[in-house]
């Protein structure tokens, strides 16, 4: 029994060393922590199709003042050149009424000019030369006839009235002479302010015909580029003038998706990102590249249906050049608001 006893004791002395052996030892140094590789977030906004020239509304070209429209020579969605002729007010026929008026009010002060600068023509100054020559010889007459008259008053053989009259008939002709000379000078070199004065009459005729050209131009309103008629808000006989304008015009050879984004979200964009763009009510994604990031920043500006949005966010205005299967699909959808998902850096690089 003691021997039973004895040994119970041996082997719970033996258990307890082994015990205080391992509590000894130290415990193993925790891993340490890997740190988590930063992971690239993506940039998401609202945004609208808008083509890449922008839409331009054309006015009224006279500016603020509201005209009738006479002729629409185009409808909606036709395709147009540069320059050509979309629609004519009511005041066309007057001004290119003006435009004929100034045009031969210009021909006749030109015509004036060539007439002041050539004096005479050949046959008038041939028929003055002749004049000329037929007043000399009748003033040599009267001269020697009243020279004659004067040698014949002291012998009593002729009147002194008759030699009167020969010296008067003598100094008449030599100053119709003289007048004809200087006639003759005018015609064959004009005075040069004739000249001036008919050169200031043709400058004054061309700002004229120019002023009534410019006129006859605001009646009328040319393509400034070359696109399709996106609407028409005015016909023929309505007035034009306010807000609303004439038509609108666009380039849809290429189209853009125009996104705000935030303002704390630009350090993640660069230029040539992809993007990915859902449009609602299409089953198909589409997709875009960054290509113009704005320089300013202001509101937000598109309308989102988040209840919780900030909606004095600022944000900043980027551009992204729609694939061309996008702009095919979305061609007539100008300012339809898009979903703008674009990719970050890292996924777009790879």
């Amino acid at each position: 029994m003691k021997r039973a006893l004895i040994l119970l004791l041996v082997a719970a002395g033996a258990g307890g060393g082994v015990w205080y052996a391992m509590g000894q030892r130290q415990a193993p140094p925790p891993a340490a922590a890997q740190p988590a590789a930063p992971v690239a977030m993506g940039v998401g906004a609202l945004g609208r199709i808008e083509p890449a020239g922008r839409i331009r509304k054309l006015q009224t070209p006279g500016g603020m003042n509201v005209t009738r429209l006479a002729r629409l020579h185009v409808r909606e969605g036709d395709e147009v050149r540069e320059g050509q002729l979309l629609a004519e007010f009511a005041d066309t026929a007057s001004k290119d009424a003006d435009v004929l008026r100034a045009e031969a009010a210009l021909l006749e002060a030109r015509t004036s000019l060539e007439r002041t600068r050539a004096a005479g023509r050949p046959s008038e100054i041939a028929a003055q030369r002749a004049r000329i020559a037929a007043l000399s010889a009748s003033e040599e007459n009267a001269r020697r006839e009243a020279a004659r008259s004067e040698t014949l008053v002291p012998t009593g053989a002729g009147a002194a009235a008759q030699a009167e009259r020969n010296r008067f008939i003598a100094l008449r002709t030599a100053a119709e002479r003289a007048e004809a000379e200087a006639a003759l000078e005018t015609l064959s070199s004009p005075r040069p302010e004739d000249v001036t004065l008919a050169e200031a009459r043709v400058a004054s005729a061309e700002a004229t015909l120019a002023k009534a050209i410019a006129d006859a131009a605001l009646s009328r309103v040319r393509a400034p580029i070359a696109g399709t008629v996106l609407r028409i808000s005015a016909r023929p006989g309505d007035q034009v003038g306010g807000t609303d304008g004439l038509l609108e015009l666009a380039d849809l050879s290429q189209l853009d998706v125009v996104a705000d984004v935030y303002e704390t979200d630009i350090p993640r964009l660069a230029i040539g990102q992809t993007a990915e763009i859902t449009v609602p009510g299409e089953a198909r994604r589409f997709s875009a590249t960054l290509r113009d990031i704005g320089w300013l920043v202001r509101r937000n500006t598109q309308a989102g249906t988040d209840p919780v949005a900030a909606v004095d966010a600022r944000t900043v205005e980027v551009r992204l050049t729609l694939s061309e299967e996008g702009r095919q699909a979305l061609m007539r959808r100008s300012n339809m608001q898009v979903q703008v998902a674009i990719r970050p850096q890292a996924a777009a690089a790879r």
